[in-house]
C-alpha cells in the first residue's frame, strides 16, 4: 500500500484522534466517525484484531509511511535488546522529517518531507533529500540561508503546532535543532498503544 494522499481529516475521524504528523487540523468539532451516518452512530466495540489495525494504522498515517516502509521498521526495531515497541517508536521519531516537523520547521511531516526532498535541510551542515535518514545524538539540523525565508517556515516557526521535545535542543540564533538525546516512547505527541502494533506484526513478518 502507498503513502496516503487523500482527506487527512476523514483518517483522524475514522481513527477518533488527532494525529498532529498528518495535520493541523483537529476533530474536535466532529469527533464522530465519516460517512452518512456518522453523526448518529456511536464507534462500536472493536474486535481484538480491530485494535491491532487501528494503533498500527495510528502510527502509519501520523509519520506518513507506506505500509511496507513500517514493517521494514517492526523489523529493525525487533533486532534490538530493547523492547520492540519502544524501540520502534524512537525509530520513527528519529527519522529526518520527523525530526523537521518536531524542531518547528514544517506545519505536518509531510510538509516537512517536501522540505527535504527539495534539499532546503541541512544534516550537520551537509545538504541531504531523504526523509528517512535516522538521526543519532549530536546531530544538528538547519535551513539553508535562503530556506529559512520560505512563508511555510516563517509561518511555522511564528505558531508551532507542538511544543518541541525535551530531545531537541534549540539554538535561536542560528535556528538549529540538536539531538541531545534520544526520544522515549512518551515523547510520541499521541497516545498508542504500540503493544498492539507489535502483536499486529507478530503474525506477518
Amino acid at each position: 500500500m502507498s503513502r496516503f494522499t487523500g482527506p487527512r481529516l476523514k483518517v483522524m475521524r475514522a481513527l477518533g484522534i488527532d494525529l498532529p504528523g498528518l495535520s493541523r487540523k483537529t476533530i474536535e468539532a466532529r469527533p464522530t466517525p465519516p460517512g452518512q451516518h456518522g453523526a448518529k452512530a456511536t464507534r462500536r466495540k472493536k474486535s481484538d484484531f480491530g485494535v491491532k489495525l487501528q494503533e498500527k494504522q495510528k502510527l502509519r498515517f501520523n509519520y506518513g509511511l507506506s505500509e511496507k516502509q513500517l514493517r521494514r521498521l517492526v523489523v529493525d526495531a525487533r533486532k534490538g535488546k530493547s523492547p520492540t515497541g519502544e524501540t520502534l517508536l524512537q525509530l520513527l521519531e528519529r527519522r529526518l522529517d520527523n525530526v523537521v516537523f518536531r524542531a518547528g520547521f514544517a506545519p505536518t511531516i509531510a510538509a516537512a518531507r517536501q522540505l527535504v526532498s527539495h534539499r532546503h535541510v541541512l544534516l550537520n551542515g551537509k545538504s541531504v533529500n531523504i526523509p528517512s535518514i535516522r538521526l543519532r545524538v549530536g546531530d544538528e539540523i538547519s535551513l539553508k540561508g535562503s530556506s529559512t525565508k520560505l512563508p511555510i517556515v516563517v509561518e511555522t516557526l511564528a505558531n508551532m503546532p507542538l511544543i518541541r521535545p525535551e530531545w531537541l535542543s534549540w539554538a535561536e540564533q542560528g535556528q538549529q535543532a540538536k539531538v541531545a538525546h534520544l526520544p522515549a516512547a512518551e515523547d510520541v505527541p499521541f497516545p498508542v498503544d504500540v503493544q498492539q502494533v507489535v502483536e499486529y506484526y507478530a503474525n506477518r513478518l
